[in-house]
C-alpha cells in the first residue's frame, strides 16, 4: 500500500523576497505550510543574514529547480565609507 502525503497539490513557481534574519529552509517551510502544499523545495540557500531573491518550487515545478540551481548565483552589497554610528550610551550596555 503507497503512503499517502500530507497536504494538498500544488504546481508552481514562487519568487519570494526573504527577509533578514530567516533561513532559507524556515521561508521555504512558512510558504508549504501557508500553501498547505505536499511538495516544496527552494533553489539554492542565501545566507541568513541576506536578504534577496529565493525562487521556491512546488509539485510538479520541483523537477524545473534543478536548472536554477545550476544558475550562476551572487550577492550584491552597498558599502558606506565616512559613517559612524552613534556612540551607545551607558544605558544603553
Amino acid at each position: 500500500m503507497a503512503r499517502r502525503k500530507k497536504g494538498r497539490q500544488v504546481d508552481g513557481l514562487l519568487v519570494l523576497d526573504k527577509p533578514t534574519g530567516m533561513s532559507s529552509n524556515a521561508a521555504l517551510q512558512h510558504a508549504k505550510r501557508l500553501f498547505g502544499a505536499a511538495k516544496a523545495g527552494h533553489t539554492g540557500s542565501l545566507d541568513p543574514l541576506a536578504t534577496g531573491v529565493l525562487p521556491l518550487c512546488f509539485g510538479e515545478a520541483t523537477k524545473f529547480s534543478q536548472f536554477l540551481l545550476d544558475a550562476d548565483k551572487g550577492y550584491e552589497s552597498t558599502l558606506c565609507f565616512g559613517w559612524a554610528p552613534t556612540p551607545p550610551t551607558p544605558m544603553a550596555r
